[in-house]
Parts: C-alpha cells; structure tokens; sequence
C-alpha cells in the first residue's frame, strides 16, 4: 500500500474515532447505549467496515467502549471516559489554554447594548433588504418544494456547480463542484477542519492575533497552537519555515486578506512562497477567507487558493457579511484526498446545509443587482471607517485598513482594557478586547473596534462616548498614583 493511502486510511479512522467520542461527550450517546452496527456505520460515514471495526476497537483498547460477543460495541462508563479523555492526557500548550471549552467572543455578543461596536456585522439598513424579499417569493415559485426535502452533505448541486463556474470566470481556478462544501457560515468551516483534519496533540499554525472563535475551536480538541505575528507586511517567512520544520504542524489556519482583527493583507510574494513552504513540509494552508469584496481602493490580491497546485489550500469563503447575514452561506473548497475526512464529520454534524437558505442565496448573489450594491456598501463602509479614525486621532493609535469591517486599536499606555470593557458594557458600549484575540493571552493593550454596524451619527456618539470613559479611567488612576 502505498504511503499516501495508508495515510488517508488513519485519517478515516482518525475520523470515526473523534466523532464517536464526540457524540459521548455531547450527550447523544448514554452509558451502555448500542452504537450502529459497524456495517451501519460504514455506510453512514462512507468508509470501508475495517476502518469503522479499527476505530470502535481501539476505543474499546481505552476503555470508552467495550465489546458484547455478537451484541456490537456498546458506551462504556461515563466517569472512565471522562477520566481518560479529559484528566489525564496533558499535553503542552504554546498558547496557554485559557480558552478551552469556552467563546469570549460570544460572551461579549450575549450583551444586549445601544452602541455595538464588538460585532463585526453590517448595518441592516445598508442591505436590499425589500430587493431581497422579492428573491425570496422568486425562489418558492421556482422550487415549489423547497421546503420539503434536505440538501445534500455537501450542499445543493446547482449551487456548487455555479459557485464552481463563478471560482473559474473570477480567479482562474478550476475546482469541481465535488470539491465544494456549503456551510453554515465560516465558523461551521473552521470547526469542521478542527474536527476532522487535526486530532488532540497534534500541532498548528495559527496567526497572532486572530480570530478569537477560532482559537477557541483548536483549543477545545486540545491542539497545540504555535503563534506567527503578522504586521502591516505580512509574515516573518523564516519564521514560519523554523517552526514548519522542527515542529511539522497538521495546518496553518490563517485569514491573510484583510485580517480579522488587524485589517491587514499578506502580499502576493509571501502566498507564494508559503505554498511552497507548505508542499515541502506537507502542511495544509487553512484559508479563511471573509472580506474579499469589503476593500477600499484597489482590490486584494487572489487568494491563496489561486496558486495552489498541488491540494495544499482549503479556501473558506464567506458571503454571510454582506449578501444576507441571515442565510449564513459559506462556501469550503479543498481538493478531493482532504474533502473525503471533512464530509463525514458534516454528516453528524448537520447532515447538510438548509436548502432554501442555499436557493435564495444563489439567485441573488448571481444577481446584477449585488454587483451594484457591494459598489455602494463599500462607499458607506468607507466613509464609517474615516469617521472612526477621526473620532480617535490622538492618544488611539492604529493602522488604517484597506479593507474589512474592524479596525485594530492600540489603547493609552496607562488605560485598562478589561476595566474598560467592564465599564463600557455597563454602560450599554461593547467592543472585543486585544488579549481574546491572542493565542497567547497577551496583546492587553489592544482592542478591537468595528465601524460596520452602527450607522454614521450613532457610531460618532459611540466612539465619543468611549473615548471619554477611557479619559475618566486614565484619570482615575493618575488621580491614584499621585
């Protein structure tokens, strides 16, 4: 058998094994419940039997399961699972794991507050939304059915085969519709490659800082996260190749284009030359590619899944910000050897993306009209971006993006950024403090600040509001010291 198929046979076992323990853990699965049979799994996952038996027995081997002669494979007791997966293991952390099992970023979204600053979300009165309803009636009359019947794992043929065409005639990438998933929205994405692609212990790539749900979903199946900086010019190649080389991560998750917090985009020289870092050291580039439309001025650069050719880019693209936030459609690109250990984990996760939510979307975004509104949504977020800018020129510093819907905010030396938040929330403010957005727990000095939802006078009276309370807290503590 040959390297890369003995490979691909421990990925799917690897599969099955982490969806088993994922349904124990999620409840789905009792103490002494009857698993399928191995057949029945088989058939459910798409995999041969042997690598469904191999995974059930090295769960038993730990004691998660156990066997009853010609009964099947049965949960074991609850406390020895959680003993042997959760207590005992230890492994060891580059990013400390304070974020385990938890969003902090969702906490913060929990707050009902007058002036949202923490949600990167568009203003809904900056979306057709009467143009968009008119797509809705559209669609029941053209798919009478809609709403009786599933799509796919992978997602509606049309709307892949489409999405395939639209990949070819924008970027010049050739992908089949079977190498396209729809998801629900990105974060789905990212939690499905954090399912079946990487295993606990294993070790990853990730961008300092980031996208703060993202290091939560690596960190909850216990991977080792490995912390790269980006700047305003990108990487730190040699960096990258000296961690690639000693450490050999799984996968490098990284949001190059506009980047989530920072608003910065990593140039054409680097996406080259890190798709050759990842051939030669065999590590998936996981691109999570959200604001590719949002830019101001010239366009972005092609993504990275545009000069790969040999496989080693997943491409995430999300149209949830600015087609319809609502339908939350995401589209997951990779080629077919990493395509085949994500599609069974989509199968327990969801068992396919909601089909009308799929039929409005494709209507509408291969619509003229979404052309002519992304021309003025960029206008309006551009001009909320300045007046963000305006409003903390001073002591704020910050580097001005040229695209996306956050900007990126380095507070006064003597300012609180927890005391802040808990102060702002208080009084109905919220924004996403530095140290959640950091692998590593640090950056207690940033804070990130989006300008998209709030329309202009009230994003004016909300930064107003915020740089005063960061005065009173600054002068608090003078007050204090002196």
């Amino acid at each position: 058998m040959e390297q890369s198929e003995l490979y691909a046979g421990k990925q799917r076992q690897s599969t099955i094994y982490e969806a088993v323990q994922m349904r124990i853990r999620e409840g789905e699965w009792k103490q002494h419940d009857k698993l399928p049979s191995v057949r029945a799994m088989a058939e459910r996952m798409q995999v041969h039997r042997l690598t469904v038996l191999k995974a059930y027995q090295q769960l038993a081997d730990e004691g998660i399961l156990y066997a009853k002669y010609k009964s099947g494979y049965f949960v074991g007791p609850l406390e020895d699972f959680e003993t042997g997966v959760s207590s005992e293991q230890s492994w060891t952390y580059q990013a400390k794991p304070v974020y385990v099992n938890q969003s902090r970023l969702s906490d913060i979204h929990r707050h009902s507050v007058d002036y949202q600053m923490a949600e990167a979300l568009i203003d809904p009165q900056l979306l057709p939304n009467a143009y968009m309803s008119n797509y809705v009636k559209e669609v029941f009359d053209l798919y009478p059915r809609v709403l009786s019947t599933y799509s796919s794992v992978m997602g509606d043929l049309e709307l892949r085969e489409a999405m395939a065409q639209f990949y070819l005639d924008k970027y010049g990438v050739s992908v089949d519709a079977a190498e396209l998933m729809i998801t629900t929205g990105s974060q789905q994405a990212i939690d499905l490659i954090s399912r079946a692609l990487v295993k606990p212990g294993d070790k990853v790539l990730i961008e300092r800082p980031t996208y703060s749900p993202a290091i939560d979903a690596f960190l909850q199946h216990r991977i080792q996260l490995f912390a790269v900086e980006i700047t305003p010019s990108g990487y730190d190649m040699a960096e990258i190749e000296a961690i690639m080389k000693q450490e050999r991560p799984r996968l490098f998750y990284m949001n190059p284009t506009f980047q989530n917090p920072t608003g910065y985009t990593v140039p054409v020289h680097q996406r080259k030359q890190l798709i050759e870092l990842a051939e030669r050291y065999d590590c998936l580039l996981v691109e999570d590619d959200v604001y590719q439309d949002i830019y101001f001025g010239s366009p972005p650069p092609p993504p990275f899944f545009y000069y790969d050719t040999e496989g080693y880019v997943i491409y995430i693209r999300s149209f949830s910000k600015y087609v319809a936030p609502g339908l939350r459609i995401s589209i997951l690109a990779a080629r077919p050897s990493v395509m085949s250990s994500i599609v069974p984990v989509k199968a327990l996760s969801d068992n396919g993306t909601p089909l009308l939510n799929q039929k409005i979307f494709q209507h509408y975004f291969f619509s003229s009209r979404l052309q002519e509104h992304v021309v003025k949504l960029r206008t309006a977020l551009d001009i909320r971006r300045a007046k963000m800018e305006q409003m903390l020129a001073g002591g704020w510093r910050f580097d001005s993006p040229n695209g996306g819907l956050n900007l990126w905010v380095q507070v006064p030396q003597s300012l609180s950024v927890e005391e802040l938040l808990h102060r702002s929330l208080a009084q109905s403010m919220a924004f996403v403090p530095g140290s959640i957005c950091d692998p590593l727990g640090g950056m207690k000095d940033r804070l990130r600040l989006s300008y998209s939802y709030m329309n202009e006078s009230k994003l004016t009276e909300g930064i107003q509001r915020l740089v005063t309370l960061a005065d009173e807290l600054m002068n608090d503590k003078n007050g204090q010291v002196g």
